[in-house]
């Protein structure tokens, strides 16, 4: 059921245009290569998630226009899974258009059909900023949906600051995906579809869920 308080995202030309320069993160594959099962063996995995850290393997895609950021964010996310799905399949089944993809609802029953049923739901976040109940949840919902080998997606709005120190604004909203964290998921890692010179990058869980008020995520 979607409410009003997540509202329509549209990624605006102007939008696209990420401040900063940058080049993609370890976890990012090249954009031409084939889609890859994450190369980690579960014993790797265990040891990172150990250390308070853990990085999926992503074959990343960019968003071919300025609409397609929610079946691109979803399509990238199930790229750690080594599923190699086309963002166009992916905007036929969110009924993606001109105005973008409705909410997080209409998102997450993709991811399950693509991953099976029950693998994610959805998370309202409705407050205009998140306070620490909220930071929380979504700090251990990033966790344990990376810690399962599975990537969140979030449908956020406005403007936001790496730990880099580069600015991402986007005023008429966006959709991402979340693909690792550090030092227990108070820092995460994010794949943006919407600048392929600044693929990935890295935030503290503060910043993103203030970014994510007022929207949602999908997580398992």
């Amino acid at each position: 059921m979607r409410t009003d308080l997540i509202r329509k995202t549209v990624l605006t030309a102007a939008g696209i245009a990420v401040a900063g320069g940058g080049i993609a993160g370890p976890a990012i594959a090249a954009n031409a290569a084939p889609a890859e099962k994450p190369n980690t063996t579960a014993s790797q995995q265990s040891d990172r998630k150990g250390h308070g850290e853990h990085e999926l393997t992503m074959h990343y895609q960019a968003q071919p226009n300025f609409f397609y950021c929610g079946p691109a964010a979803a399509r990238n996310a199930l790229s750690v899974q080594g599923k190699d799905i086309s963002i166009d399949a992916m905007a036929n089944e969110m009924g993606t258009n001109v105005h973008g993809t409705n909410s997080i609802f209409d998102i997450t029953p993709v991811l399950n059909k693509e991953t099976g049923k029950n693998a994610y739901h959805s998370v309202e976040m409705s407050s205009p900023t998140a306070d620490d109940k909220q930071t929380n949840q979504l700090q251990a919902d990033i966790v344990r949906t990376v810690d399962d080998g599975r990537a969140v997606v979030a449908n956020i709005f406005g403007t936001a600051t790496d730990t880099d120190g580069n600015v991402h604004s986007y005023e008429g909203g966006h959709y991402i995906s979340v693909i690792g964290y550090r030092d227990g998921g108070k820092t995460v890692t994010i794949a943006d579809s919407a600048n392929p010179n600044m693929a990935s990058y890295r935030m503290s869980v503060d910043n993103l869920a203030d970014w994510i008020a007022t929207r949602g995520y999908a997580t398992s």
